[in-house]
């Protein structure tokens, strides 16, 4: 796979309350992806990325809310995450606690 594709696949983490019980219960990492990203490609660029390593990945594609800017309707945009299920003992951390 290409390199630069690997880099630029994963967007952003997605940090919620929800993403947080997920990790917590089964292992799970939540991430925001492109729309045109495949598994293969974000289990390979979680791999590259944060060096651990993937058992699984489940997407799914998040529709935008159609809401009112002002006194025009509009919608948010789709976008798509992938919950991303890491090896026993593996761990990200984002916030860089460190020990």
């Amino acid at each position: 796979m290409n390199e630069e594709r690997l880099m630029q696949v994963i967007l952003r983490p997605h940090i919620s309350e929800k993403t947080t019980n997920v990790g917590d219960k089964y292992r799970q990492v939540v991430f925001e992806v492109l729309d045109t990203a495949s598994k293969i490609e974000i289990k390979a660029a979680v791999e590259k990325m944060f060096e651990v390593k993937v058992e699984a990945v489940q997407v799914a594609n998040v529709r935008g809310k159609v809401k009112r800017f002002g006194r025009t309707p509009g919608k948010r945009q789709n976008w798509k995450k992938a919950y991303v299920t890491l090896r026993e003992g593996d761990d990200i951390d984002f916030i860089g606690g460190g020990a």
